[in-house]
């Protein structure tokens, strides 16, 4: 196979296990299944993909690619404001966990090989949270946030793990659970320092979508 060729077809397994654990759990999907909804041989599959452990993680980090992409629109939209940056970002991932049909399979498998999903997205989650980590890293990295290169990286480590929570746990309220964690960042964060770019330093009050201010205390 091309090297032009690799990554659509990997593309398409991965998009053909999506739709087979959505609609009839992990245990469905094989690897001979798969080899026939995207027309390839069997040790194409393997090929391409791996065992069914590697083809679960990327399932996961496809995943993962859409709700990465929620936080990019959220920094783009607000390029001069963290905070409110993450308020939306948190939020908009939120929503997108409850809408999303593989994490409720994955959420609702309770044996078998239909857990398979599971260690991607807690126990073996190392790929997930060094994905989630490196953009907020990157993101971050416009604002002159007070902290030591450790401290910073020990920030995003807990604000990624608190969401990851949440999206596996939901709250009742998607909107408080938002709120709540943007204020937990600005205490991480040390959030009273200015941003680089923009007119609004990122310790004033946060205007929330409900209109109620979010405080910054100081560390």
């Amino acid at each position: 196979m091309s090297p032009g060729r690799a990554r659509p077809l990997r593309q398409q397994i991965v998009k053909a296990s999506v739709e087979l654990a959505t609609s009839s759990g992990w245990s469905s999907v094989t690897m001979a299944h798969l080899a026939e909804l995207v027309g390839v041989s069997r040790q194409t599959v393997y090929n391409e993909i791996g065992s069914k452990p590697a083809l679960a993680e990327a399932v996961v980090l496809d995943e993962l690619g859409r709700f990465l992409s929620v936080v990019e629109r959220a920094f783009d939209r607000y390029p001069g404001d963290l905070l409110e940056s993450i308020h939306v970002a948190v939020g908009g991932v939120l929503e997108l966990a409850q809408d999303s049909a593989l994490l409720r399979a994955v959420v609702s498998a309770t044996h078998g090989s239909d857990t398979e999903l599971l260690p991607p997205l807690t126990t073996q989650s190392r790929s997930l949270l060094a994905t989630a980590k490196a953009v907020m890293t990157d993101r971050l990295a416009s604002f002159d946030v007070p902290l030591q290169p450790h401290q910073l990286a020990n920030a995003i480590d807990a604000i990624v793990r608190v969401v990851l929570s949440h999206i596996m746990a939901p709250s009742e309220s998607h909107a408080g659970a938002a709120e709540d964690i943007t204020w937990l960042a600005s205490r991480l964060l040390a959030a009273e320092a200015p941003v680089v770019s923009g007119r609004r330093r990122v310790g004033d009050p946060l205007r929330t979508p409900v209109g109620r201010g979010l405080p910054v205390p100081p560390i």
